[in-house]
């Protein structure tokens, strides 16, 4: 046999080697999807609470959560704190509610939810009520040992 036919045997054995890895079954998400989901409704549970100690429970012990305000927090304790703050200030009658959550695996332990929320009854600093709003929140997700966190926060006012 010839180099040039032996080379093209091997390339096409390759690709048909290749061509079965891509028909491979992807694994199954549902569970972790659904995992993550959970993780959303209860953030949004426990900051309608004004419970920052829940919210941060799922989070990274080294995460960051950026707010609308552009104010930074960094590890669990900056969080409890920022979010204690505002709760006990601006956020003191607020209510927060999901309207839509889109997760995306980037690796099987890593994923992004991009959350729609509507957050109402935030004051203004005469302490007015200032008119409800809708937020996206980005938020990288990581799995450690089988459990989902939340490892970095930013979140931004959607325009009208």
């Amino acid at each position: 046999m010839s180099r040039l036919c032996a080379l093209a045997l091997l390339v096409c054995v390759q690709l048909a080697g290749f061509s079965g890895i891509a028909h491979t079954q992807a694994p199954d998400t549902r569970k972790d999807e659904e995992a993550i989901r959970g993780i959303m409704a209860a953030t949004t549970e426990a900051f309608s609470r004004h419970d920052a100690t829940a919210w941060a429970r799922y989070c990274t012990p080294d995460a960051q959560l950026v707010t609308v305000r552009g104010e930074s927090m960094n590890g669990v304790a900056a969080i409890e704190k920022g979010l204690t703050t505002i709760f006990e200030t601006r956020g003191r009658n607020v209510r927060l509610k999901t309207l839509d959550v889109k997760v995306r695996f980037i690796r099987p332990d890593v994923a992004l939810a991009h959350v729609t929320n509507e957050l109402s009854g935030l004051l203004s600093p005469d302490g007015q009520t200032l008119p409800s709003h809708q937020e996206l929140s980005i938020r990288v997700l990581v799995k450690d040992q089988g459990t989902w966190r939340i490892t970095a926060f930013h979140n931004t006012i959607l325009q009208r």
